[in-house]
């Protein structure tokens, strides 16, 4: 008998998404924007009812400027203009909304969002339950097992080890390894100038991984990839950018602060906190009520 699956959720993608496509005239009675809040809290009623999920973590990101990839990489994420302080307040209120709402939320001021849900992922995994991540972020796919699920929620993509394949160009497992040799502009990470997603994707087809490439990295010229002997000093060239990029995009799976408490199993709604949240936000009574009947 397989077990339930287990719903890990990258709170971050859907805070934004919220707080950019719903006005900021959207507030409370003190003026203070909840734009954000209540449309995070519209997700996960939606996602709730369409999953029934008794598992369920959610991963919220407390730093982005002070993780333990800015002590490798100072340069980390450096593009990124701060949050504003109508968002970081958001922030804390779609935590206290998904608490109320008996759901596991966790945070960490070394740790990203990522390596949170990686050690879930693995800590459920490894007692035989089926991981699906809830996530638009390509990164999070390299943690995609065989029965696991990578769900962008809003365009209701959902993608196995397979079609990761299919629509990233590797497998998930060599997704960290893609995003060295390309670089990831979103995180101000720069890889090997000049490689980009098809010549990533034909290195790592044909090699299987970085540290293959650089054993046999004299090959490259041989393969039929286009321009595959600029290809072969780009990579002789930059090898150390690569592997710099590399420590910054794997996803860490043994977060002390997560292992210390890895319950997942969903809690029961709390009443009264959601009431005095959804009183302060001044949210209407539909989705009071969608809340209300999650639990």
């Amino acid at each position: 008998m397989s077990l339930q699956p287990v719903y890990l959720v990258d709170a971050s993608i859907y805070i934004f998404r919220a707080w950019f496509s719903i006005s900021d005239e959207f507030s409370n009675s003190d003026g203070e924007p909840t734009n954000a809040v209540y449309g995070f809290t519209g997700f996960l009623c939606s996602l709730l009812e369409q999953t029934r999920a008794e598992h369920i973590g959610i991963a919220f990101d407390e730093s982005l400027t002070e993780s333990y990839r800015n002590e490798i990489y100072p340069e980390y994420k450096a593009n990124r203009d701060p949050a504003p302080e109508e968002l970081k307040r958001q922030f804390k209120w779609a935590r206290d909304m998904a608490e109320s709402m008996g759901l596991s939320c966790f945070g960490d001021n070394r740790y990203e969002a990522d390596d949170l849900i990686g050690t879930l992922a693995v800590h459920w995994r490894e007692r035989g339950h089926p991981v699906c991540i809830i996530t638009s972020d390509k990164d999070l796919a390299q943690l995609i097992d065989k029965n696991d699920t990578w769900w962008d929620f809003t365009r209701n993509l959902k993608l196995g080890r397979v079609k990761i394949k299919e629509k990233f160009g590797v497998y998930p497992e060599q997704i960290a390894d893609f995003l060295a040799l390309t670089g990831d502009a979103v995180d101000n990470i720069p890889g090997i100038p000049g490689v980009g997603p098809k010549s990533a994707s034909a290195l790592l087809n044909h090699f299987g991984d970085l540290d293959e490439i650089w054993q046999r990295v004299d090959e490259v010229p041989h393969l039929s990839v286009r321009g595959a002997k600029s290809l072969h000093k780009k990579l002789q060239d930059h090898r150390d950018a690569a592997e710099l990029a590399l420590r910054l995009t794997i996803i860490e799976t043994a977060v002390p602060s997560v292992l210390q408490n890895p319950d997942i199993a969903r809690g029961e709604l709390d009443e009264a906190r959601l009431n005095r949240l959804f009183d302060e936000m001044d949210f209407g009574q539909m989705l009071r009520r969608r809340c209300l009947l999650t639990g």
